[in-house]
């Protein structure tokens, strides 16, 4: 992993996590930050496309495809029955770059920014989190104890992630730590 600073975007479904962050990236990349995302899904998901070859190569039992152009390159890796990568082992994954938004991993112990609307009619998450350094909502929270921004603000919004996004080597140190006490391996 790099020197990059991470932020997590934690919120219950339907409070506009992934709308705010695309509309942090390209606030953030004009300030000449390199910004890279790492998202969480609950479910299965699958990003290729059947009938292209990379799918039937994976269909066909590859554990790993890379697909490769002179814009970009994708590499998927088949889990199967095996354990889900931690937060950290896919950090250490990622290329150098300024800042990381991490969307979801909502019960991980990384610096995160709530996201809260009350028309999602959900309780908010900071009160019971402690590692929630920041919320954007449409509503105020005094007494929240951390800085809360308008969420349809996406300049303060981006100004607030700059001021409270924390260095990934404090929460990796942290990793290590724990994997040495529980014999983990990192891959």
């Amino acid at each position: 992993m790099n020197d990059a600073k991470i932020l997590g975007v934690v919120g219950w479904s339907g409070s506009g996590k992934t709308t705010l962050i695309t509309r942090l990236i390209p606030l953030l990349s004009a300030r000449g930050l390199k910004v890279a995302t790492l998202k969480h899904a609950h479910h299965n998901f699958d990003v290729d496309v059947p009938g292209k070859d990379s799918y039937e190569h994976r269909k066909a039992g590859a554990s790993e495809v890379i697909v490769s152009s002179a814009r970009r390159w994708v590499q998927m890796h088949e889990v199967g029955e095996g354990q889900e990568a931690t937060l950290a082992q896919l950090l250490r994954r990622l290329s150098p770059c300024d800042l990381v938004l991490i969307e979801g991993f909502k019960t991980d112990r990384h610096p995160k920014m709530e996201v809260f609307r009350k028309a999602a009619a959900k309780s908010p998450l900071h009160p019971d989190d402690s590692r929630i350094v920041a919320i954007a909502s449409d509503q105020e929270f005094p007494g929240a104890g951390v800085p809360v921004v308008d969420l349809n603000n996406t300049e303060a919004v981006a100004d607030l992630v700059w001021s409270v996004r924390r260095p990934s080597n404090r929460f990796w140190q942290c990793w290590q730590t724990v994997l040495r006490r529980s014999d983990w391996s990192i891959p």
